[in-house]
């Protein structure tokens, strides 16, 4: 969605797997939560957050904290106004600290022996989610939430154990959905596993899905979700996308100097009817070129 000028704010806590871990965020992006140098804690040299993912980790304990406090600042702002909010699950095992039984998101590679690991309930993690959503609801009225299941197989927790996770993962997101006017649900994880069905869509690592499956994802989910001049303004910004990647033989060549100008007259033309899309450094990247 990036990537064709939607405006959107990813994983403002960094990349959160489990419902709880999920939930937790979005209540300090609603009540705009500033963290505190007792919320970190030191490991291997570094200063990092229980609810947050290693990119937020430093050797400063005041920089970690400016960056954190500024990321949940800005989802606060950013979901007041935002008219779609999607959540993803990747797992039902959560974890919790054992000498504090505090929610951990991100264990930050420490020893096994910190934690409690539990398989949630799909009767916890809906009643976890409703009481959210009813913040949401109270915070962004015209907030719509589609919640999707990763198919990014967690392989570490075990091929059964997996599954048992996934499985109430799906079962939980569709109760929600049923019982609200404002959910819906995406099968994003039905889409790789049932419907393409073979290892060639995964990488290497047999894990994580390649760009072939990215792609016919996301095209069930614009075919899904978007309306037909959000797709016509898309397949726009895709042409241009993939001028970008051209490789002429001689940049000095007449031809391709046409090229670049009839890109620059193509974001000139997308940008004078779409004036909120931002193609600036396309623009440049094009301008660049010209002799």
């Amino acid at each position: 969605m990036l990537n064709v000028k939607f405006d959107v704010l990813q994983n403002p806590n960094g990349i959160l797997y489990d419902p709880i871990s999920i939930t937790d965020a979005l209540f300090s992006y609603i009540e705009n939560k500033t963290f505190e140098e007792e919320n970190l804690f030191e490991l291997n040299g570094l200063w990092h957050s229980w609810k947050h993912h290693s990119v937020f980790s430093g050797v400063n304990k005041k920089d970690v904290l400016e960056k954190i406090n500024n990321s949940i600042n800005e989802a606060h702002l950013f979901l007041q106004e935002c008219k779609m909010l999607i959540v993803t699950f990747g797992t039902a095992f959560n974890y919790q600290l054992k000498e504090s039984f505090k929610n951990v998101s991100n264990c930050h590679k420490a020893p096994s022996s910190f934690f409690i690991k539990t398989l949630l309930p799909i009767e916890q993690i809906k009643a976890d989610f409703l009481s959210v959503i009813t913040a949401l609801e109270i915070f962004n009225p015209k907030l719509k939430i589609i919640f999707t299941v990763s198919p990014v197989k967690h392989i570490k927790d075990g091929v059964v154990e997996n599954n048992r996770s996934k499985a109430r993962l799906l079962e939980a997101a569709h109760v929600i959905a049923d019982e609200k006017e404002n959910v819906f649900y995406f099968p994003a994880c039905e889409l790789v596993n049932d419907v393409l069905r073979d290892y060639r869509f995964y990488k290497e690592d047999l894990v994580h899905p390649n760009e072939t499956a990215i792609d016919f994802v996301f095209e069930k989910f614009s075919h899904s979700f978007f309306d037909n001049p959000t797709k016509e303004i898309m397949k726009e910004i895709q042409k241009i996308i993939s001028a970008m990647n051209h490789k002429p033989f001689i940049k000095e060549s007449e031809a391709h100097q046409r090229f670049i100008s009839s890109q620059i007259q193509n974001i000139v033309e997308v940008e004078s009817s779409h004036p909120f899309i931002d193609l600036s450094k396309e623009k440049e990247y094009f301008l660049q070129q010209q002799k």
